[in-house]
């Protein structure tokens, strides 16, 4: 099974583009829920995260798991710390120098279940640090979503963040031009959805055919 990556600059598509994915019928590992999941209480990242940030990122919600183990304390609030982490470069890459290493491990983990199936050409990792965090030394390609800087700030503006915290957020990933110059496959999300989807569509083909030696 190849395995591949999924990335592009924030509001850039990369979430339109892995839904059709595995519309497509090929698994795609979300990284965001694999960070989330190793943050979470009893998790491998947890004490780290938050004797590196202070308490002040958690709150409690008692009562919300089955498991007993998650209930047994405070989580970790996302907003919280993104409010920390995402205003300043060098604590963001504190954060992802500690989740980095456990969320890799899940990935692997995950991908070699898909693999054991035998029923998938090709599997994804969507993720927004593939190239940042080395991860593409360790797949057979990156597939990078993009579109124009200009329809990333409109869409942030649309699901809430000011104008002013929209830049904030573009400016400290790597710029997408640096992406595209690193990937194996690109797919524009710069206009109509199914232009975005035929060229998704387009990519599965390819794929199956590679898996049948084709």
């Amino acid at each position: 099974m190849l395995r591949y990556g999924l990335t592009g600059g924030i509001a850039s598509g990369k979430s339109t583009v892995a839904a059709m994915l595995h519309e497509e019928g090929f698994p795609v590992i979300e990284a965001d829920r694999v960070a989330h999941q190793v943050m979470e209480p009893g998790q491998p990242g947890y004490k780290e995260v938050v004797a590196t940030f202070g308490e002040k990122i958690l709150v409690t919600h008692q009562g919300l798991h089955t498991d007993p183990e998650r209930n047994a304390g405070p989580s970790i609030d996302r907003k919280r710390l993104g409010a920390i982490v995402f205003s300043d470069h060098e604590k963001l890459a504190r954060l992802n120098a500690i989740i980095h290493p456990h969320v890799e491990e899940e990935i692997k983990r995950e991908f070699a279940e898909f693999e054991r199936t035998g029923k998938y050409a090709a599997g994804f990792v969507e993720a927004a640090l593939i190239f940042e965090a080395g991860l593409h030394k360790k797949l057979d390609g990156v597939v990078v979503a993009w579109c124009l800087p200009e329809q990333q700030l409109a869409r942030l503006i649309e699901r809430g963040l000011s104008a002013d915290e929209a830049r904030k957020r573009v400016a400290l990933q790597m710029p997408a031009a640096e992406k595209l110059a690193l990937a194996t496959i690109k797919i524009d999300c710069s206009g109509p959805l199914e232009r975005t989807r035929r060229e998704v569509r387009a990519l599965a083909a390819k794929l199956r055919r590679s898996s049948r030696g084709g």
